[in-house]
């Protein structure tokens, strides 16, 4: 008994290895994908696509063959298997992309039950090169051709000036055999504003018109353009399409000075003038020095010697200021001709990103991740401050964060101003585009910068952020901002929102929710119809109030038919096969069965398996031990 202990502590001490082989099955993924849109059920085959899902769901002989994952989308992908139809915009492409991304190394092909309609994303059909497993697409809805006349797209200015006219492109298109007559009609309150005679024949079934509408009123204008229907049309929802305009009777206009040439020069202008309410001037030096009283904002970008009347200028006027520097900057200059901020001229570059402060408080700005941004180049050293300022973007360098300021604002004589300490921003605005597929995170983030820059009001406790007027179709957000007497962001606010119809008076109240930096209400489920707002802090003397409009406009309901084409151009890409809800369900599953592709695979796993890991040899030695001592006990030798 004691060797075989002594011998066992030993083997424990060795600690030995062993590999140990285990077999597994593993079965191919069929994932379906339902489309829970509301065209679906709007085409009238919501019973239908909800039979179909159950019969593939229940079917024994895909239960035998594959792991079974179904899905819903309309905006974005769900893992569910709850079908309502309610969806407001289908965006087939992005579901197509996550599914890819989620079985990217699995064997999954997937039933894709949809009407193929998309009305937001990029065109699906031509993901065939990065979706790597067989898509069968279901077509859910009517493939025969209707007379149809049709307003496919409304372009128009989202702001007009007043006594101005303002462009509005609508693009009408017909769908039949015969040729045919209808009225183009533009009205605003039931007045008309401008009308036109179109023809269509079924080789010119396309129709681009512009017209010209003068505005007249200072405000949100809404307007509706219409299609007089035919008497064989079927669906006359798609025939009418509302949008509006808001008249302004003036315009930020900013300049932005620059003796140098820099793509920066053309991101800031192109960002800037995204929104039509501000107009960019790039000027040199001396063109900017005589013209500075034109702008409500002046732009310094990389300032030398060459800006000294246009400091001495700005300074006169009391402009506001935006500087940003860079490796061309004449930073002994810029130390001379301001007092706010200085800093050493090292004649050394070096590479900082940002990375934002959640506790800026001047105005309202999205949670964007700027430490995923390119960084930024700049002279080497510390931005320095004599005046109060406030941190927008800490600087990261090298990994590390600092509290060092790359991008912050400050009051210079009650002045606002800001500065940038970093050239290549035109990276930052790329990279937005890459992440995002558009502009729209940078350009906002600047634009509500440079609109805090540009105005004079005073600072107050309470901001409100909201559109003068949203399409129903789309997100309808208020956002509020709240202060305590120091203008320190007050996190601890019970802040409510007060909604009035204005066409109903029906008056709803709802608390608004902290989020990051900000208070939100989610407002989705208002009908279309003209609503006045209060915010509120309560306990508190501080409210704020303004108005808006929610456009009517369900793009679920434009469609006719199911986009046949589109879903078997899809299916022929990525080797898989298009069906109609209308088939029997068992022909999808005999496809899918019987296709080779589709296997079981048997996979090992090895594990490498330490000794001292085996709980039982623990157990033996304590057994031997046990009976040694009882062994020695009974004969006597102890």
């Amino acid at each position: 008994m004691r060797f075989l202990s002594v011998f066992a502590l030993l083997l424990l001490i060795i600690n030995p290895k062993f590999k140990q082989k285990s077999y597994y099955t593993e079965k191919p993924v069929l994932t379906i994908a339902v489309d829970n849109s509301s065209s679906i059920a709007e085409l009238g085959y919501d019973e239908k696509v909800t039979t179909i899902v159950g019969q593939l769901k229940n079917s024994k002989e895909l239960q035998d063959k594959f792991e079974i994952d179904t899905y819903t989308f309309s905006k974005k992908l769900e893992e569910s298997d709850s079908i309502n139809f309610t969806g407001t915009q289908t965006n087939i492409s992005k579901a197509l992309k996550d599914l890819n991304n989620l079985y990217k190394d699995a064997i999954a092909p997937t039933i894709l039950i949809t009407d193929g309609n998309q009305t937001y994303g990029n065109d699906y059909q031509f993901l065939s090169s990065k979706i790597k497993q067989p898509i069968f697409p279901v077509v859910a809805g009517d493939t025969t051709t209707f007379v149809d006349l049709k307003i496919d797209q409304l372009n128009a200015n989202k702001y007009a000036y007043l006594k101005n006219k303002f462009p509005v492109e609508v693009i009408a298109t017909y769908t039949g055999n015969e040729t045919v007559q209808t009225n183009l009609v533009l009205t605003a309150n039931g007045k008309r504003l401008a009308s036109k005679a179109l023809t269509f024949s079924p080789t010119d079934n396309s129709k681009v018109v512009n017209l010209n509408i003068s505005a007249t009123k200072i405000g949100v204008q809404t307007l509706r353009a219409t299609l007089t229907p035919l008497e064989a049309e079927k669906n006359t929802q798609n025939n009418s399409r509302y949008f509006a305009v808001e008249v302004i009777d003036q315009k930020v206009k900013i300049a932005l000075v620059s003796e140098i040439i820099h793509p920066d020069l053309g991101a800031l202008k192109k960002s800037l003038e995204s929104n039509e309410l501000r107009g960019v001037d790039i000027l040199k030096p001396n063109e900017a020095s005589g013209r500075l009283n034109e702008y409500q904002l002046v732009i310094l970008y990389q300032p030398n010697t060459k800006f000294q009347k246009v400091y001495e200028n700005s300074q006169r006027l009391e402009k506001n200021t935006f500087t940003i520097t860079g490796t061309q900057t004449d930073w002994n200059f810029l130390n001379d001709i301001q007092t706010s901020f200085r800093k050493d001229d090292l004649q050394e570059r070096e590479e900082v990103q940002g990375q934002l402060n959640p506790n800026y408080a001047n105005f309202l700005i999205d949670n964007i991740d700027f430490s995923d941004y390119p960084p930024l180049e700049n002279a080497f050293g510390e931005v320095e401050f004599n005046v109060a300022h406030e941190i927008i973007l800490t600087q990261i360098i090298s990994g590390v964060s600092t509290k060092s300021a790359l991008l912050a604002t400050y009051t210079d004589n009650n002045k606002r101003a800001a500065i940038l300490a970093g050239e290549n921003i035109w990276k930052w605005r790329a990279n937005s585009f890459l992440a995002q597929e558009n502009f729209i995170e940078f350009d906002t983030f600047l634009g509500k910068l440079v609109q805090y820059l540009a105005s004079n009001k005073k600072r107050e406790r309470l901001t409100v952020g909201y559109e003068s007027f949203y399409y129903g179709n789309r997100e309808i957000q208020l956002t509020a901002q709240y202060f305590n007497p120091s203008y320190e962001f007050d996190a601890n606010a019970n802040l409510t929102a007060i909604i009035k119809n204005k066409d109903t008076d029906e008056t709803t109240t709802y608390p608004m929710l902290l989020n990051t930096g900000f208070y939100t209400v989610d407002l989705n489920n208002l009908p279309p119809a003209s609503y006045d707002f209060t915010v509120r802090a309560e306990g508190k003397n501080i409210r704020k109030s303004g108005s808006f409009k929610i456009l009517e406009f369900d793009i679920e309901k434009q469609f006719l038919n199911a986009d046949t084409n589109r879903l078997q151009a899809i299916a022929a890409k990525t080797n898989g096969k298009a069906f109609h809800i209308n088939d029997n369900s068992q022909n999808i599953i005999s496809e899918i069965i019987n296709d080779q592709r589709f296997k079981t695979i048997e996979k090992s796993n090895e594990k490498v398996v330490s000794l001292i890991d085996w709980k039982y040899l623990l157990a033996l030695i304590a057994v031997f031990l046990a009976l040694e001592w009882f062994l020695r006990k009974y004969f006597g030798l102890i």
